[in-house]
C-alpha cells in the first residue's frame, strides 16, 4: 500500500527580537502547540494564548488545523505575536481567498517596533545627562 504524503506548510514570524517558525497541517480541530507545549500551558495567561488563536478567527477557513510552532527570543507577550504572524502567513498559503481577511485584521504586517539603540553622549536612547547652565 503507498504512503500518503502529508501535506503541510512552514511559516516564519517575528515581532522584536522573538521568531517563530509554524508547521500548519490540517486537522480535525484547531490546535497550537508551542515548544511542545500546548499554547495555553506555555503562554500561561488567557490574553497571550488568545493571541495566538486570533488568526484562526479572522475568516472561515474550509480546513481547521494543527499548528506546532518553535519560538526563539523576545519576551513571552513578543512570542505570541509572533506565533500569530507566522500562523497567519501559513494559512495564506493553505487557503485561497484567505489573505484580504488576515490583512484586514492586521495580522499579515510584521510590526516594525523595536528597541531603539542607546547613542553615545546620553544615558538612554533618548535620556540626556541632567543640563546645568551655570
Amino acid at each position: 500500500m503507498p504512503e500518503q504524503k502529508q501535506t503541510y506548510v512552514t511559516a516564519v514570524g517575528r515581532r522584536k527580537t522573538a521568531s517563530a517558525r509554524v508547521k500548519l497541517t490540517p486537522a480535525k480541530e484547531n490546535s497550537v502547540t508551542v515548544n511542545g507545549q500546548s499554547a495555553r500551558e506555555y503562554f500561561k495567561t488567557s490574553e497571550r494564548e488568545s493571541i495566538t488563536g486570533d488568526a484562526f478567527k479572522a475568516g472561515e477557513w474550509k480546513n481547521n488545523y494543527e499548528v506546532q510552532a518553535r519560538v526563539k527570543g523576545g519576551g513571552v507577550a513578543a512570542q505570541a505575536v509572533a506565533v500569530r504572524h507566522a500562523i497567519s502567513r501559513a494559512i495564506t498559503q493553505m487557503e485561497e481567498g484567505s489573505r484580504p481577511a488576515l490583512k484586514a485584521a492586521g495580522f499579515l504586517k510584521r510590526d516594525p517596533r523595536a528597541v531603539e539603540r542607546k547613542k553615545p553622549g546620553l544615558r538612554k536612547a533618548r535620556k540626556s545627562p541632567q543640563w546645568s547652565k551655570r
